[in-house]
């Protein structure tokens, strides 16, 4: 397997749960563990304690950094195939399996509930009244323009009914 497979799946791990794309894509300990438990390469002879103490040695970060590079990645997957497969590293044999997985998973994420009185309470299509007036015909929210009982007084700081409206300065 070529080294721009291995980046590849490296990438797509840096960047799962991330807000924005990195230029340069860093791996943080939780995410090399997922890294390792996602593609199924644990056992027992290699452990998330394994790869949590060799994310952390000092081969492949220093003590003050929290996350790594590419290459420092390169040099923690020696320390793993190492541990894994024994005295002799095989890192190939290792990063064969890498690239021969897929990318990050999301396992035990919340699912969205189906139940009878759900599906009635959030389908804005069937809402009268008031309500209705709020959605626009897709159901996406039109927000404050979608109330009607909306008071430019109360955006400007004032209550509703209040008579002396820019009085204040006046004294």
């Amino acid at each position: 397997m070529s080294d721009e497979d291995l980046k590849t799946v490296f990438k797509s791990f840096c960047a799962f749960g991330a807000g924005s794309k990195d230029a340069q894509p860093q791996m943080d300990n939780a995410k090399f563990n997922k890294f390792f438990r996602d593609l199924k390469l644990y056992d027992k002879k290699f452990t998330s304690t394994d790869t949590d103490i060799i994310f952390n040695r000092p081969e492949v970060k220093s003590k003050t950094e929290r996350k790594i590079n590419f290459s420092q990645f390169k040099v923690a997957l020696e320390l793993c195939a190492e541990k894994k497969y024994g005295s002799k590293p095989e890192v190939s044999k290792l990063i064969e399996k890498i690239c021969s997985g897929k990318g990050p998973g999301t396992s035990g994420a919340t699912k969205t509930v189906k139940a009878g009185g759900v599906d009635r309470l959030t389908d804005t299509s069937k809402y009268t009244g008031s309500h209705k007036e709020r959605f626009d015909e897709s159901g996406k929210g039109k927000g404050l323009d979608g109330r009607k009982d909306f008071d430019a007084k109360a955006a400007a700081g004032y209550v509703g009914g209040y008579k002396g409206e820019g009085s204040y300065d006046q004294k």
